[in-house]
């Protein structure tokens, strides 16, 4: 492209150069020309009126008097009635200007210049016409080099976007050039790679969390199905079978929400749930697991509350909780129920030596981990917390405190919210 745009540019210079110059040519070649003849026709004028006047005042006509008259470069001839010739100047050879006057008294006068001279004056106009071409084309061919290099660059820098886009890198350049049609296709490249970068971002978290959220269902199922291969009692198969399906229900429900947040991170399916359920069933799934560990889990605070929001999430939200005071704390294990105005509030917390001072601002971010972990329970929860209106919250450091605040549901005027139980005893199971 950079050739063809060298190419197309120079051809247009030299044809008006061409055009241009050859009638430059001409016209100069006739104004040289006829510029020489009119200064041959005035130099007779001026002669033969000197003649004339010597004639009149009976003077002497000789090549002495009328040598200074004429060019010396010129040649004159006076030829006067009843005298021999009068010749100034060397007689030119070959092709001439010539100019002829006549006097009243019969005098004549004629003054040549050799066409050589002519010839000279037109060809310096060529000379100096050429050099000017010249400039011209070499000015063109700069400027189409520059020219072409402006446009053919930005070309070749696009190609190299779309190529790195091709390959997987994303990264938008946000490169400009002066030009707008191309800072048009530079500006939708830049929107395409952000798109890319989005879903790859989305593809890339979506599995992720997956993996992460997957992981303790099917780890409870896994210790469900142990079980029942243990057991030969019918009906312990049957209650472990019972419980193996709502595992696999659950593990259906994280699938849907995992898709769902991927998809839309806003969209939820919230609805009024009772959060003592959602509380008893995380404190029965992760029990096993704790007595495993040689620690409990218990629930204390405010009972029969009701609260808005997508049971599947708020049981993950837990269950990430639960976890990392499984993986990171200490001792028991604590869930409390609360109200706080028009919030319910349940705050998990353990004995453990709580969270680093360096970690504290920056706990909800993915991939910051006080330990060996992945990282990225905690913001997977925070993220699950908000698409249902709620939020997640470490309220204190050490002893860690979290606490997941969702709307609460009020009861109807009249009916009576039971009262709270006292909390249990702290006991190893």
């Amino acid at each position: 492209m950079r050739r063809r745009l060298i190419n197309s540019t120079l051809a247009v210079v030299l044809v008006v150069i061409a055009v241009f110059g050859v009638s430059l040519v001409i016209v100069e070649t006739r104004t040289i020309s006829n510029s020489a003849q009119e200064s041959v026709d005035s130099e007779a004028v001026r002669l033969i009126s000197v003649v004339e006047s010597r004639v009149l005042g009976e003077e002497s006509v000789n090549p002495s008097v009328l040598g200074d008259q004429i060019h010396p470069r010129r040649y004159a001839r006076i030829e006067l009635p009843g005298r021999a010739p009068i010749e100034i100047g060397e007689r030119p050879r070959g092709s001439v200007i010539t100019g002829v006057e006549r006097g009243d008294s019969g005098e004549v006068v004629t003054v040549m210049e050799s066409r050589s001279t002519v010839t000279d004056e037109v060809g310096r106009t060529l000379m100096i016409i050429g050099a000017v071409a010249l400039l011209a084309v070499i000015a063109a061919v700069l400027l189409a080099v520059r020219q072409a290099n402006r446009l053919a660059s930005p070309l070749t820098d696009l190609a190299e976007t779309a190529e790195r886009l091709g390959s997987g890198d994303p990264r938008p350049r946000h490169k400009r050039y002066g030009v707008p049609e191309l800072d048009r296709v530079a500006d939708v490249l830049d929107s395409s790679a952000e798109r890319i970068g989005r879903m790859l971002t989305a593809e890339r978290r979506l599995a992720a969390d997956a993996s992460h959220q997957l992981r303790t269902p099917l780890t409870a199922l896994s210790m469900r199905l142990e079980e029942i291969t243990l057991t030969e009692d019918l009906d312990t198969v049957k209650e472990e079978a019972t419980i193996a399906l709502t595992q696999v229900e659950r593990l259906t429900d994280v699938v849907q929400r995992l898709l769902t947040n991927s998809r839309d991170p806003r969209t939820g399916s919230a609805v009024a749930f009772d959060l003592d359920e959602v509380v008893k069933q995380q404190i029965e799934e992760w029990r096993p697991a704790y007595r495993s560990a040689g620690r409990a889990i218990v629930h204390s605070g405010k009972h029969g509350m009701r609260a808005f929001g997508t049971p599947g999430a708020v049981a993950q939200v837990l269950a990430a909780l639960i976890e990392n005071s499984l993986m990171h704390g200490g001792g028991t294990v604590a869930l409390r129920t609360r109200v706080t105005g028009n919030q319910a509030v349940i705050e998990v917390t353990d004995e453990g030596p709580g969270v680093p001072a360096d970690l504290g601002a920056r706990i909800f971010e993915r991939s910051i981990s006080g330990r060996n972990s992945t990282g990225i329970g905690l913001a997977v929860a925070r993220d699950l917390a908000e698409a249902d209106g709620g939020r997640l919250e470490m309220l204190q450091q050490q002893p860690p405190v979290f606490a997941l605040f969702l709307s609460r549901v009020t009861r109807p005027k009249g009916e009576e919210e039971p009262p709270p139980e006292p909390p249990p005893e702290p006991t190893v199971r």
